[in-house]
């Protein structure tokens, strides 16, 4: 009993309410017969590109403080696998830093992105149901980092712009929104 009591002060809020509420939910409206048959996150990527680090090469340093303080684990710099001449790219250049979290961090990720950073963004009224592929997984662009509780507008020096992708364990674009919906993405009404 105390071991249990333990395990739910550390357990994320969003994983307790997956296990609670949105997997009976979902097998009694999909007609799932296993717990382990419904869909559940898989991991949350988060993703800057580099192009202006090509002018400045200070950028990229302060586009990986910001994933840094952003998904509190270190960015992982992506290179162009080939040469571009009219955007002025090698083949081995940097072209982007991306973190990819798993887990407990994805888990308080997506329960700060819900919650705190998309109704902070500028002009925000909903997200679209066009942002899911036909897998369920869900796309989603800012123009601003400054909408995350941990980036301060007087502190940074540029604001550039990030791409946040969820994925699912869903096998339909119906059952990954659904999902979606039940873990609380505000989607637009159609």
């Amino acid at each position: 009993m105390i071991n249990k009591i333990i395990n739910m002060a550390t357990e994320p809020r969003l994983k307790i309410k997956y296990r609670d509420n949105i997997v009976p939910e979902m097998k009694k409206k999909f007609g799932y017969q296993n717990d382990l048959a419904v869909p559940k996150l898989e991991k949350a990527v988060v993703a800057v590109g580099l192009s202006q680090g090509l002018k400045d090469p200070k950028f990229s340093e302060i586009a990986g403080d910001t994933l840094e303080r952003i998904t509190g684990q270190k960015p992982v710099k992506t290179k162009a696998k080939k040469s571009i001449s009219n955007f002025k790219i090698r083949k081995g250049m940097p072209v982007g830093m991306i973190v990819t979290l798993r887990g407990k961090r994805m888990y308080d990720f997506i329960d700060k992105l819900i919650n705190i950073s998309l109704p902070r963004a500028r002009d925000f009224r909903g997200l679209s149901p066009k942002f899911l592929d036909k897998d369920g997984n869900l796309s989603v662009g800012f123009r601003e980092n400054i909408c995350f509780p941990e980036i301060r507008s007087d502190e940074i020096g540029k604001i550039h712009g990030l791409q946040i992708t969820v994925k699912t364990t869903a096998r339909s674009r119906e059952e990954g929104l659904e999902l979606l919906k039940l873990f609380g993405f505000p989607f637009q009404r159609d």
